[in-house]
């Protein structure tokens, strides 16, 4: 049984085991395969000649493992167990190898378990293989095993901080909180005290109901260096977990007291005054963690993209965020990532020509950025801008001459300009381009010809390229929505459109463009109250203001007799600022009513 990729776990494998995969990657890497060769000692078993023959495959299993033939390294290892079973150090890897397969069942998993502790058992002082054994015990639940290996090793490499903290956690995991508390003990000992084994010991405290012990702990660490800011805002954050906030400030305090410049604690002060709901000091704090010389960069990357969302979300109008971006970028003019922040930033306040200008500084200080090319592109797209965002794409596509996504940019460009041609060719040039494997994108390219044949009235062209599309992804939604749409504007084959548009739906029952679709499919079938139903469903589920939504509810109303109800929805849409077209249609429509009442 080959494994298909190398290594993988068995999906019944718990979130533990992922982590254990992520161990092995690391562990392996320090293995010597050599020294582990040696046999068992038993009075049984193969010849000296199969012994060595199996060495001689297990050591050009591990050749292939390095020349990165993951297969081969397990179906030689599995060669070499079967020669020779009685080689432990062959068995811990045939073992491994069973850990490591996808799809294996959960006896396979048990039996690579076993054979690994073979080896285990037989040479106790193997380190990095014992480290391996227990995780891969902790993985699956086995912790008393794992402990037991880990009692053994640690037994013979006195301090050893990696296995101290996977024993303490061993006991966690049994709730011996107490034994995990008296290994850190032990830890603290050899490594010193740190914020973060007291704060591993506050959480076996606090797993114990034990406050008054958290507290003491937390005393004690700070005891050893009053001043340390570090261990200061440690004590600060368990406080306040406790509830006792005026304790937690003055413990604050004390770190901006003790460390000024450190930016670190008036981000821990931000971080409480947010919990208290203080945006004011909130806001303080923020600023001077922003202006603090000695927060790295990132740091302040960090803290600024959160103060952003956290503003964006409450809808703030204020220019908060705005000023402190300019505080950042006064200290670091020249650092890109802090452009591309603010960028972002700015499109979710819809400030496209802002967040451009962003962009235009980023790609100044790196012209090769392919990625701010694009996102320039998308924002130009955004502001309506099409010349810029083609000129920015083409750039784009200098770096990136292979990019599909680049071209499904352009080539709308291009329609919003009404350059058709241009739009058609760069459909088929991202067609030519495209993986033929790829169905989703060729449908969609071929399906975007049909838009494009559509505006430019030759229906017929338009209808087949949507078939072409349909033909390689038929279940395409926005094709079919589309080609639905248009079947019914030109009040063709209704039937097919609405089976199209049921489709659409089906697939997408809270998209609103595709509800609304299937609503004007049933008023070109004259099928009104399935209409109005459908042009309400629609209504529901748009959370963007959508103009052509109202006016197709007005048409509706109006053909069932409700005039005033129609104008009423027509007036609607005029209030949304929809395009020039829709805006002449929706005034004709809203005069020719009032004058059918006159």
């Amino acid at each position: 049984m080959s494994p298909a990729s190398f290594p993988f776990f068995p999906p019944y494998i718990n979130r533990n085991m992922k982590q254990f995969r992520n161990i092995i990657l690391c562990t392996l890497a320090l293995l010597a395969v050599l020294p582990l060769l040696a046999t068992s000692k038993s009075q049984s078993g193969p010849s000296e000649s199969e012994r060595r023959k199996a060495q001689y495959i297990f050591l050009e299993a591990e050749r292939q493992k390095q020349n990165g033939n993951p297969e081969a390294f397990f179906d030689l290892t599995r060669y070499a167990h079967a020669v020779d079973p009685t080689n432990t150090a062959i068995a811990y890897y045939y073992g491994y190898c069973l850990l490591s397969m996808h799809d294996v069942s959960k006896d396979e998993f048990q039996d690579g378990v076993k054979y690994m502790r073979q080896h285990i058992d037989a040479h106790p002082g193997d380190y990095y293989e014992s480290i391996l054994y227990s995780d891969a015990n902790l993985a699956i639940d086995q912790v008393q095993e794992a402990l037991r290996v880990l009692k053994q090793l640690a037994a013979l490499n006195p301090g050893k901080p990696e296995i101290l903290i996977r024993e303490a956690d061993a006991y966690n995991r049994l709730n011996d909180y107490r034994s995990a508390i008296a290994v850190y003990d032990s830890l603290e000992s050899t490594e010193g005290r740190s914020v973060q084994l007291t704060a591993r010991k506050v959480q076996a405290y606090q797993a114990l109901n034990d406050t008054i012990g958290a507290l003491r702990e937390m005393h004690s660490l700070l005891s050893t260096a009053p001043k340390n800011a570090e261990f200061n805002i440690a004590m600060a954050s368990m406080l306040q977990k406790f509830g006792q906030n005026d304790s937690a400030l003055y413990y604050l305090d004390r770190a901006q007291q003790y460390e000024p410049d450190n930016g670190n604690t008036y981000l821990a002060k931000a971080q409480y005054y947010n919990t208290i709901g203080d945006s004011v000091n909130f806001d303080k704090q923020i600023y001077q963690a922003l202006i603090s010389k000695d927060l790295d960069v990132e740091s302040k990357e960090s803290v600024l993209a959160n103060y952003a969302r956290h503003l964006l979300i409450t809808r703030d109008s204020s220019e908060r965020v705005s000023n402190l971006f300019n505080v950042l970028l006064e200290q670091h003019p020249h650092e890109p990532t802090i452009r591309g922040l603010y960028s972002e930033y700015l499109v979710a306040k819809q400030d496209y020509k802002g967040a451009a200008e962003q962009v235009s500084y980023q790609l100044d200080m790196d012209p090769t950025d392919a990625d701010a090319w694009h996102r320039l592109m998308i924002i130009d797209m955004m502001d309506e801008d099409y010349p810029a965002a083609i000129k920015a794409a083409h750039r784009a596509l200098e770096l990136n001459p292979d990019s599909i996504d680049l071209y499904r940019y352009i080539a709308p460009a291009y329609y919003e300009m009404k350059q058709y041609d241009k739009a058609i060719e760069t459909y088929d040039a991202a067609i030519a381009k495209c993986d033929t494997n790829d169905i989703e994108t060729l449908s969609d390219l071929t399906g975007g010809k049909g838009d494009v044949y559509y505006a430019m009235g030759d229906t017929l062209k338009a209808f087949d390229a949507y078939e072409q599309s349909l033909k390689i992804n038929p279940g395409n939604s926005g094709i079919l929505n589309n080609y639905a749409y248009f079947l019914a504007e030109c009040g063709r084959e209704l039937d097919k459109a609405e089976s199209m548009s049921a489709k659409a739906v089906n697939a997408n029952p809270q998209n609103s463009t595709f509800i609304d679709t299937y609503a004007w499919v049933f008023y070109k079938k004259k099928d009104y109250d399935m209409a109005l139903f459908y042009i309400k469903s629609a209504i529901d589920n748009d959370d963007s203001g959508n103009a052509d939504l109202y006016q197709h509810y007005g048409a509706i109303l109006y053909a069932t007799g409700k005039v005033d109800e129609a104008v009423e929805q027509w007036k609607k849409a005029l209030e949304m600022k929809p395009d020039k077209q829709l805006e002449d249609l929706l005034n004709r429509e809203i005069n020719d009513k009032k004058y059918y009442e006159k």
